[in-house]
């Protein structure tokens, strides 16, 4: 690369730097509105999802009905839309109105319960069925078993898929700028679309969103870890 080249761009990244420096408080405001909306939705979607998972594997044809439907159905429909349908169509169908932070939470926690339930059910399913069939012949009735045996150890092997989730829920906080939510990709548009320094603010706003990521992903291993069951592993999370 020639010296010139190797100039510049050194002293663009300076430039960057003493840009971005004064406008971090700014933009970190809006990272504790990303963190706050993603882990509340997560706390929803995995109420949701252990619910809808376990209903998913019951065995009972009417439940097992209404899980998959449930899933299916929020699976197979946008996320952004879904967002525009609970903040500008529930309002209009049912007088009912959300705020922006409010509607994020909840669009997105029964938009992550579909996924969890995935998850849950394929930790289910990554269950040895020798266990259950123990659990019953000790006196166990079906919902017993899996209450104290199976969920327990289900929980356990699937947190990977569960970070992962978690993960993806940082990174789609983003799309409720849409709906005026002021969380970090909204505050960087602010600062953008005052300096029209478009490339820099939005390098600075990934660089946030992955050092977000990867302290979630760093805890989670150190969980991963004490928590651990040895020979038991599902993989899961989004496709």
């Amino acid at each position: 690369m020639p010296i010139d080249a190797v100039s510049n761009f050194f002293n663009w990244i300076v430039f960057v730097v003493n840009f971005m420096w004064g406008r971090i408080p700014f933009m970190l405001d809006g990272a504790k509105l990303t963190v706050y909306i993603a882990v509340m939705a997560f706390i929803l979607g995995n109420l949701i999802g252990i619910v809808m998972g376990i209903l998913r594997v019951s065995g009972v044809s009417i439940l097992e009905a209404i899980s998959t439907l449930y899933i299916e159905t929020i699976r197979g429909t946008p996320l952004v839309v879904q967002i525009l349908i609970v903040y500008f169509g529930i309002p209009i169908a049912t007088g009912i109105r959300f705020d922006p932070v409010m509607a994020g939470i909840l669009t997105m926690g029964l938009n992550s319960g579909a996924y969890q339930a995935e998850i849950v059910r394929s930790g289910i399913k990554g269950i040895p069925r020798g266990q259950l069939e123990a659990a019953e012949s000790l006196g166990f009735t079906y919902w017993q078993s899996m209450r104290y045996v199976i969920i327990p150890q289900a929980l356990r092997i699937v947190i990977p898929a569960f970070v992962n989730e978690l993960a993806t829920l940082l990174k789609d906080t983003s799309i409720l700028i849409i709906i005026g939510v002021h969380e970090l990709t909204r505050r960087g548009q602010y600062i953008a679309a005052w300096s029209y320094r478009y490339f820099e603010v939005y390098i600075t706003i990934a660089f946030i969103y992955l050092i977000m990521v990867l302290i979630v992903s760093r805890i989670a291993r150190l969980i991963e870890k004490k928590v651990r069951i040895p020979g038991l592993g599902v993989a899961g999370g989004r496709l």
